[in-house]
């Protein structure tokens, strides 16, 4: 099999994925996805499609991340990884990842700031008098 290439977005993160039969390795800018993601929820995120198919370690992941945030970055790049994941084998995997909501683009993004406003939603403060 040849290597599969996806995309995952989240917020403004894109994530382009390329995935690989092997033992597991995930590479994510050119290091370690360990490393590029201190923290165990990040890396839970990130590993997440792997344990609900059942792959933990059966694919290698090389993947380009941009733009976002820390989070953001990795809920694309676990997008990126369920879409892959599918691609390769749909009959096997769709089901166990579509009941978990893997594959759904998370449409939340940040409003804008409007005109007269200091922020988005919040106001200059009201003067009765």
């Amino acid at each position: 099999m040849e290597v599969t290439n996806k995309t995952g977005r989240r917020k403004t993160a894109v994530a382009r994925v390329y995935l690989t039969p092997g033992n597991g390795n995930i590479t994510v800018n050119g290091k370690d996805y360990k490393t590029y993601f201190p923290t165990d929820i990040l890396q839970y995120v990130v590993n997440q499609a792997f344990e609900v198919t059942g792959t933990l370690g059966k694919f290698d992941v090389k993947a380009n991340l941009d733009g976002g945030g820390v989070k953001g970055q990795a809920e694309a790049l676990r997008l990126g990884i369920s879409r892959a994941l599918v691609a390769v084998d749909a009959e096997e995997y769709k089901a166990a990842l579509k009941a978990k909501g893997l594959l759904t683009r998370d449409p939340r993004m940040v409003e804008r700031k409007k005109p007269g406003q200091p922020k988005a939603r919040k106001r200059f403060q009201f003067s009765k008098r």
